[in-house]
């Protein structure tokens, strides 16, 4: 059952994971280190950041964390909200 969180501003980046298992796709969002929330958070946002943009980009978009039936947390962004790439 999803979280009753607000969505927040979060500067996440993407990664190239050490281990795949389990994981669709090569390459991964995660939160940039110094956040309330750490790096081995998995991040579910719009594919076009792991598409689009090189490897170690970041960006500033607006998550919720929450989680599923029988699953672990996640950072949540609707993939349609604008996303602010970050120099």
């Amino acid at each position: 059952m999803a979280k009753p969180t607000l969505y927040e501003s979060v500067i996440v980046e993407s990664y190239l994971p050490t281990k795949t298992a389990g994981l669709h796709g090569k390459v991964h969002i995660r939160p940039v280190a110094g956040q309330q929330y750490p790096q081995t958070l998995h991040v579910e946002c719009s594919k076009s950041l792991t598409r689009d943009y090189p490897v170690g980009t970041r960006f500033r978009i607006q998550a919720k964390l929450t989680d599923r039936e029988g699953g672990g947390q996640f950072l949540y962004s609707y993939f349609g909200w604008p996303v602010e790439v970050l120099e």
